[in-house]
């Protein structure tokens, strides 16, 4: 198949995803599926190819997110549970005031609690965001989405310990420290300047309609409704505000240690286990059961838990249909035609770098591969490049960060957990992530040329 039909076979493919979703209303686990599938039958991947490029990328989606989306939506329905969420929101609002929050949310999650796992780390705040979203006014869930895609997405490719900035530090031999540092100086000015920028365009541009861009939340807000929402009302928490909150703060702190570890070459069998994502969220999410125990009956538990359970079914479902059209685009060998369709002297090596990441993952949806691949396509270059290779992997994340859409797994779970429709999700994570490449660009430009 030459390069031009595999190309426009791809563009065809999402573009027909995202169409059948958001003007036909075609349940997007159909619209998926019926997009990888043609997408594998007509770019050379073949029958068999196709049903097994589906498996496979299901499952390797579902192995390394199910157990820890599973564990982080139970420890956020035991949190709810316990209050803490409502008494968090009240002293964030009591401290920073409402229009400030979101800034606050895209601060601290680009650099206090970076994205080690951004999968980990949304499904821990994105319920405190969709409870404090409608405390913000008409826009506020979309203010919100725009604050968590700012904060998770940018930690994840520009600071140390995010896993795409180590990733891609590693591939072009750039000190840590190097990468931290630069990283932060490029990534919270970008987390604050899009959320400004972000704040500016919805309720302009965006024209945000909560009839069409929200999902409305299953259970009231008040009593009569299910175990664990009529309990707030009726029943006062014995636990303390930071014992509540105790087993998200540890179960970040032992990811954290874990990455740490890594980077700095210490191994030890215990150290591994303990600091592993998975056990680190299910000893969480055990803590958590531990904590509702002291002020909650065991019927109002189960009834929370399984309320968490059920919604994880949409999350995972979602997400691990995206990974086989990822696994789809990848048989087909479109990283390939990419990589080789740009010359090292096609534009100056920045941009270049930025221009191959953002083209590899509107294509692949897949963050760190995008960077990974974009930085690997200069790296055997690196001795004779005049740029400092910092800057390299920093170009690398910012162009990985443009334009999510149907083909990444992130973007399925941010739209479930968020509470939004497709179209809503487009507004909000799409437009945010995209915002966020484009204000970072200049802002490395600008270092490398110092």
């Amino acid at each position: 198949m030459s390069n031009a039909l595999l190309l426009t076979m791809t563009g065809v493919a999402i573009l027909g995803v995202i169409v059948t979703i958001t003007a036909w209303k075609i349940p997007p686990v159909i619209a998926l599926l019926l997009g990888t599938i043609f997408l594998g039958l007509t770019t050379g991947v073949g029958a068999e190819g196709t049903t097994k490029a589906i498996t496979a990328g299901f499952g390797e989606v579902m192995a390394d997110i199910g157990l820890l989306v599973t564990f982080g939506v139970l420890m956020g329905s035991l949190l709810t549970l316990t209050d803490a969420l409502r008494r968090l929101i009240e002293l964030m609002l009591r401290i920073f005031g409402e229009r400030s929050i979101p800034y606050v949310f895209a601060v601290s999650l680009s650099s206090l609690f970076t994205s080690i796992y951004s999968d980990v780390l949304l499904v821990l705040t994105a319920p405190l965001a969709r409870r404090l979203g409608p405390r913000l006014g008409r826009d506020g869930k979309a203010l919100m989405g725009g604050a968590l895609t700012a904060g998770i997405e940018v930690g994840l490719v520009f600071v140390v310990p995010g896993v795409a900035a180590l990733a891609v530090a590693g591939l072009l031999d750039v000190p840590l420290g190097q990468m931290f540092w630069y990283g932060l100086i490029v990534g919270l000015p970008t987390a604050v300047l899009t959320m400004l920028v972000f704040a500016l365009l919805t309720p302009r541009a965006l024209r945000w309609d909560p009839a069409l861009d929200e999902i409305p939340d299953e259970e009231p807000a008040g009593d009569g409704g299910s175990a664990a929402g009529s309990v707030l009302v009726r029943q006062e928490t014995k636990a303390g505000l930071g014992v509540s909150l105790l087993p998200v703060v540890a179960t970040l702190t032992l990811i954290a240690l874990g990455a740490l570890a890594g980077n700095l070459g210490w191994t030890s069998p215990v150290l591994g286990f303990v600091t592993d994502p998975v056990v680190a969220m299910f000893a969480g999410a055990t803590a958590s059961y531990l904590l509702t125990l002291r002020t909650h009956s065991r019927a109002e538990i189960h009834a929370a838990m399984g309320q968490g359970l059920s919604s994880c079914g949409p999350i995972l479902v979602l997400s691990g249909i995206s990974g086989s059209l990822g696994a789809v685009i990848e048989g087909s060998g479109l990283a390939k035609v990419l990589g080789g369709a740009f010359g090292s002297n096609f534009l100056p090596p920045l941009i270049l770098v930025w221009l191959v990441a953002a083209v590899l993952h509107i294509a692949l949806g897949s963050i760190s591969v995008a960077a990974i691949t974009a930085a690997g396509i200069l790296a055997p270059l690196a001795g004779s490049l005049d740029t400092p290779l910092v800057f390299v992997a920093l170009a690398a994340g910012s162009g990985a960060l443009f334009l999510p859409h149907v083909s990444s797994n992130f973007f399925w779970m941010f739209q479930t957990m968020l509470g939004l429709s497709t179209r809503g999700t487009f507004k909000t994570h799409s437009l945010a992530m995209s915002l966020s490449s484009v204000i970072s660009l200049p802002l490395i430009l600008l270092l490398a040329a110092l």
